[in-house]
């Protein structure tokens, strides 16, 4: 019997040990992609998120110091309770060390709390609410790419200036697209415009019929979409059948990819200016990556948030081959916010204590087809946003990580 308890105590600490590679000192990592594989943001994210993590860990070279890292997916539906239980299990039973993307903001605020509570990293590329470095903010996010008031920011600010003065919102109805709307608003206001008007329609809406007659009856000058994906790409055909911008309203879409104009066509996303920190064009780097990109997308153009995933994991990578082995979400978080973030897509930047990845950001405008010269040819720089200024100031964000 005492041979046979021996051999059992010894048997559960094997096993406890293969399941805890903090115990076994191990050179291991496993990465969870959590995004939209199926729905409305399964082109701006979805498996060109994956796509861009490989190249990623192929740039590391980290295999090559000993490591070993496994990379993995899953769909969570734009619905956070099934994002939370596919955290948890990869977490509690899987030994995932890090969550990657999280496009939908509610998806990645409730993952992010749970992440919090299991000392786990979240690489948040892909949500946009800038609450995530404000009163949700937390030691293991890091939020890279863009937010809410980056992008509102730079599109809201700049169409005020040309005398889009009076707007209304059809806005998505969650958290992404309410705090797109108030951030939007608020730098109306600022400029010394005003809103006159909002409609919330659900994620995934078809038919924006009756949104954009109450935006068309309202007379606003500027119909800012505060929506992402193919609620995006759906409202601004809509409204040119309704003859919104026949009738002299200009259509803001707030949050624009180069894969949403890719699918309107130059005809219908002609004119619209957006603000993004990324263009598959912009530079000798940002070419290259996205060659190498389109090979694996058959020849699809990476989109922001793509290349956001990218930019996240080659820091955290970098970061984990600095640092040797560990486990301690809050201490890795902490070294990749002492660490200057580089790469060929975004430049030289860094992470500021309350977690926001800053960056330049750019201010577009989508070309008229006479102007571009082929397929993915659809942006001219219009203004450069520096770093510090193209985010949110820490004191404003009211993150308790943030010292007074």
């Amino acid at each position: 019997m005492r041979e046979y308890l021996k051999s059992g105590i010894a048997a559960l600490l094997l096993g406890t040990m293969a399941s805890c590679p903090l115990l076994a000192n191990s050179k291991t990592i496993k990465i969870g992609i959590l995004t939209d594989m199926s729905s409305a943001y399964a082109d701006i994210a979805g498996k060109g998120v994956e796509v861009a993590a490989r190249l990623a860990l192929a740039d590391s070279d980290i295999e090559k110091q000993g490591w070993k890292v496994e990379i993995l997916s899953a769909d969570h539906q734009n619905k956070a309770d099934l994002g939370v239980n596919i955290a948890r299990k990869w977490y509690d039973t899987e030994g995932v060390d890090a969550v990657l993307d999280l496009t939908n903001s509610a998806v990645a605020l409730a993952v992010g709390e749970l992440s919090r509570e299991k000392n786990k990293v979240v690489l948040g590329s892909g949500p946009q609410s800038s609450d995530m470095t404000g009163k949700a903010c937390s030691p293991n996010f890091v939020h890279w790419t863009s937010d809410t008031w980056a992008l509102a920011h730079g599109t809201a600010q700049a169409m005020v200036k040309r005398g889009g003065d009076s707007w209304f919102f059809v806005t998505a109805d969650y958290a992404f697209g309410h705090a797109l709307q108030r951030d939007a608003a608020a730098i109306v206001v600022k400029e010394g415009g005003k809103v006159v008007g909002e409609a919330r329609a659900p994620i995934n809406t078809a038919d924006f019929a009756s949104f954009l007659l109450q935006a068309q009856n309202s007379r606003a000058k500027v119909v800012g979409l505060a929506n992402a994906g193919t609620d995006t790409t759906n409202a601004i055909k809509q409204a040119s059948e309704f003859g919104l911008m026949a009738g002299g309203q200009t259509v803001a879409g707030m949050l624009v990819y180069i894969s949403d104009v890719h699918s309107l066509g130059l005809e219908f996303a002609k004119g619209i200016v957006l603000t993004e920190p990324f263009y598959w064009d912009l530079n000798d780097g940002t070419r290259a990556f996205s060659k190498r990109f389109g090979e694996g997308l058959k020849g699809r153009m990476p989109t922001m948030m793509q290349a956001g995933a990218y930019s996240a994991t080659l820091h955290y990578l970098k970061t984990m081959a600095e640092m040797g082995p560990s486990r301690d979400g809050v201490a890795i978080v902490a070294k990749m916010k002492a660490m200057p973030t580089d790469d060929a897509l975004f430049g030289k930047g860094r992470i500021r204590e309350d977690g926001r990845k800053i960056h330049y950001m750019y201010l577009f405008e989508v070309k008229q087809p006479k102007e571009s010269k082929g397929p993915w040819d659809y942006y001219k720089l219009l203004a450069t946003i520096p770093a510090e200024e193209a985010f949110r100031p820490m004191k404003d964000g009211g993150c308790p990580l943030v010292k007074q």
